[in-house]
């Protein structure tokens, strides 16, 4: 029997038979793991498998490529802390279905995990999730394998006057490099430079961000479409 100790952030619950459910879990040590829970859909249980909750899993399987069984306690519910406010509980609600969508299985990514962490927990206080969550989703792109270089143009080199950024690779691009191709290219949010993170700022760059997980990451998963959860994200802030 194998068996491991780990803590995560709930990423889905699904129905499993009559009473279970199979819990997926970023956790920080074994990565993005699912594992069947016994009584899942329970009303004991259930609660504790919302999306966003911190959990201590203990999963229990026979052999190492099993899909196992796992033991949930709480830590934190999230999910609760955020219920009354739409916009934090869709931005939560976005965040852990991203995770299930990007993230490889079973691949141990530490660093991402504490940022996640964190911004689930910015989101549970309501404290400067807004930025957070949209510096989340560039990290998350750096993590799948695309990292935005806004450190100098991508044709001239210089660091000034950056103002755009292209749709292929993710690199800056400024004014004068631009062109008369400037049409062609992303506008760079301010904010990706250091700007306040205002909300229509905010929107800018997750219109970019949202560009890279359609145009580069879903076609590496198989062209499997964005998450709805992060289209509603977006439309609510949209509407707010």
């Amino acid at each position: 029997m194998i068996e491991w100790r780990d803590r995560g952030i709930v990423l889905a619950a699904r129905p499993h038979g009559e009473t279970a459910a199979i819990l997926e879990v970023f956790t920080r040590d074994h990565g993005r793991h699912l594992g069947v829970v016994h009584g899942g859909r329970s009303r004991k249980k259930a609660p504790l498998l919302q999306p966003g909750n911190a959990v201590s899993v203990t999963w229990r399987a026979r052999l190492v490529d099993h899909l196992g069984t796992y033991s949930p306690e709480p830590i934190r519910s999230r999910a609760g802390d955020v219920l009354s406010d739409p916009l934090r509980l869709a931005a939560l609600t976005s965040t852990s279905a991203l995770c299930s969508f990007a993230l490889p299985e079973r691949e141990a990514l530490p660093d991402f995990h504490a940022r996640t962490e964190a911004l689930c927990d910015a989101l549970a206080d309501g404290q400067g999730w807004l930025r957070d969550y949209t510096f989340w989703e560039v990290a998350l792109l750096a993590e799948t394998g695309l990292r935005l270089d806004l450190s100098a143009c991508a044709a001239t080199g210089t660091t000034e006057d950056l103002a755009y950024i292209s749709p292929r690779t993710g690199r800056a691009v400024s004014r004068a490099g631009a062109g008369v191709w400037a049409d062609r290219l992303l506008p760079l949010p301010p904010m990706l430079l250091g700007a306040e993170a205002t909300l229509s700022e905010v929107l800018s760059a997750l219109d970019v961000t949202g560009h890279f997980l359609k145009a580069f990451l879903a076609p590496s998963l198989g062209d499997r479409p964005v998450p709805p959860a992060r289209g509603r994200l977006i439309e609510a802030l949209r509407r707010a």
